[in-house]
């Protein structure tokens, strides 16, 4: 039945999110048509989450019912293509130098990597040239920088233009989120867009790389 898993999972009910899986594999239904089925189901998740008719545990709640499903994916998918799930690109996430707020940034991360993007989180309170460097040595197409306090601000704008310094600028786009961001701040920074949530962050991923 095409669309149940959309429903089962955009609803939150996981032990028959996760059985109705079981029972599709057993039937032998293609692996990637139900790894499909939970990406829409997990976009219906973000939408109501935008709207305020979901709230953050039910986000996290659902980013662990989609890895419940990979789980049980996976070892089909492997046997499909004969390697792992293949993820979409890769995002560098940090919170900035000055700032050790990392609550926002943990749920980036989690939701960035359950609808597949290979995340490097470099952690809180991280210094511009381990930014700058880590772009270097990984090619990562977006970075995401966090901060909460205002004075943040300024670690992102430092961070870009070092960015910028290192001939890397045209290579990357650069998404910053946190607590009063707004287009002015986008401006002052000199970042490409910002996020007002997890979801945000996973659009805009989706949209610079793919997927």
């Amino acid at each position: 039945m095409p669309g149940k898993l959309v429903q089962l999972l955009s609803d939150l009910k996981e032990s028959e999110a996760l059985s109705y899986v079981q029972e599709a594999l057993d039937k032998g239904t293609a692996p990637a048509v139900l790894l499909d089925e939970a990406k829409e189901g997990m976009a219906i998740v973000g939408e109501r989450f935008s709207k305020g008719e979901y709230f953050i545990p039910d986000l996290i709640f659902s980013g662990e019912i989609l890895k419940g499903i990979v789980a049980l994916l996976e070892p089909k998918l492997k046997g499909e293509h004969g390697e792992e799930v293949k993820k979409l690109g890769k995002v560098i996430i940090a919170t900035v130098e000055g700032d050790i707020h990392d609550i926002g940034k943990d749920l980036v991360v989690f939701m960035l990597d359950v609808n597949g993007f290979e995340v490097i989180d470099l952690g809180i309170d991280v210094p511009v040239q381990t930014i700058v460097d880590k772009l270097k040595e990984t090619n990562a197409p977006v970075v995401g920088l966090s901060g909460f306090l205002t004075l943040a601000f300024d670690s992102m704008k430092r961070t870009v233009d070092a960015i910028a310094a290192a001939g890397l600028r045209d290579k990357v786009k650069i998404m910053i989120g946190g607590g009063q961001i707004d287009d002015q701040v986008k401006e002052y920074t000199g970042a490409d867009a910002y996020g007002l949530d997890a979801m945000d962050a996973v659009k805009l991923a989706k949209q610079w790389i793919g997927g």
